[in-house]
């Protein structure tokens, strides 16, 4: 069961988000939260696998709540779900340890498998975010090529797969399956990588590891 924190100032929208992720069985809303603040708090005390959390609420905005959920290290992963699909706003988000970006406007069913996915340990983009991320990749602002080809040779080969992987952005139990190792080896694979690359996330390795050419973007 994946135990979810919704945090959203609107009541109407969060009983809406409610509903859709009541409708898989799979999935369980422990707490709701209508600021920032209080979503850091119900977070301390339910320790959710997903926190689900808007952009723009009172006390403290949605970004500065996940960068101090990550500052804490609690074990939980951030979904920003917004209005808003701005770069700045995508950029921040990243930055701040994220591990997922969707839009209130996207498909519900988008809404059900970034949920998912973050909770097995992937990163998820909505489709139309992921398309801000890969234009900006490839309009060179992220598009740092040999600096990032130069920090994926410090890793060893096996890391390097393993990188590649998150990159495609298969979970720790995907990758397990691909490379034939068990689930335990992958995430202190993945955990070794973040902290020999100064990165705070997967979505931030994935970013290089697009940036080093370790994905196939023909896939």
């Amino acid at each position: 069961m994946t135990r979810v924190l919704l945090a959203d100032d609107e009541a109407m929208i969060r009983a809406g988000v409610r509903a859709i992720l009541d409708t898989d069985a799979g999935i369980e809303v422990v707490a709701e939260a209508a600021d920032g603040r209080e979503a850091i708090e119900l977070t301390r005390s339910h320790r959710p696998d997903v926190a689900l959390i808007d952009i723009r609420m009172p006390r403290l905005d949605g970004l500065s709540a996940a960068a101090e959920i990550r500052r804490e290290r609690l074990p939980t992963a951030v979904v920003i779900l917004t209005t808003f699909d701005e770069d700045a706003y995508i950029s921040r988000a990243l930055s701040e340890g994220a591990a997922g970006f969707l839009l209130k406007a996207g498909d519900p069913r988008e809404l059900l498998a970034g949920v998912h996915a973050v909770a097995d340990g992937a990163a998820y983009l909505a489709p139309r975010v992921a398309r801000h991320v890969i234009d900006e990749l490839s309009g060179g602002r992220m598009g740092r090529g040999a600096d990032a080809r130069a920090r994926v040779a410090e890793l060893t080969e096996r890391e390097r797969d393993v990188l590649a992987l998150v990159g495609e952005g298969l979970s720790n139990a995907e990758i397990a399956r691909r490379l034939y190792l068990v689930e335990g080896t992958v995430k202190s694979y993945v955990s070794a990588i973040l902290n020999r690359l100064d990165m705070r996330n997967r979505v931030q390795a994935a970013i290089l590891a697009y940036e080093a050419g370790l994905v196939d973007t023909g896939a």
